[in-house]
């Protein structure tokens, strides 16, 4: 069994409120959840309004297919014209963890 994580940190366009963030967060994590069927959510910086931090896991018992899907994952997220990245942290753990 592999396990992947990605944490994605990211600075927010012209957000005024908890409210606008949520519009621009929560059409990210649905998008990664429907498309790749991985589990995400807001992990951090909840209390920040232009700030947050986007936390997602796959597991598979194939390495490859993970890999392949934190790819994509990271590419839909570098896409969204509203967030800018400013880091990902990736991880893989694999059967000898």
């Amino acid at each position: 069994m592999y396990v992947g994580t990605l944490s994605f940190d990211l600075l927010l366009g012209d957000v005024r409120s908890l409210k606008e963030k949520r519009s621009v967060v929560r059409p990210i994590v649905a998008e990664l959840q429907r498309k790749y069927a991985v589990s995400v959510a807001e992990v951090g910086n909840q209390d920040l309004h232009r700030r947050t931090e986007i936390g997602l896991a796959v597991v598979s018992g194939d390495a490859g297919h993970i890999t392949d899907v934190l790819d994509h994952c990271e590419r839909l997220v570098i896409a969204r014209p509203e967030v800018e990245l400013l880091s990902v942290r990736r991880r893989f753990h694999g059967g000898d963890d």
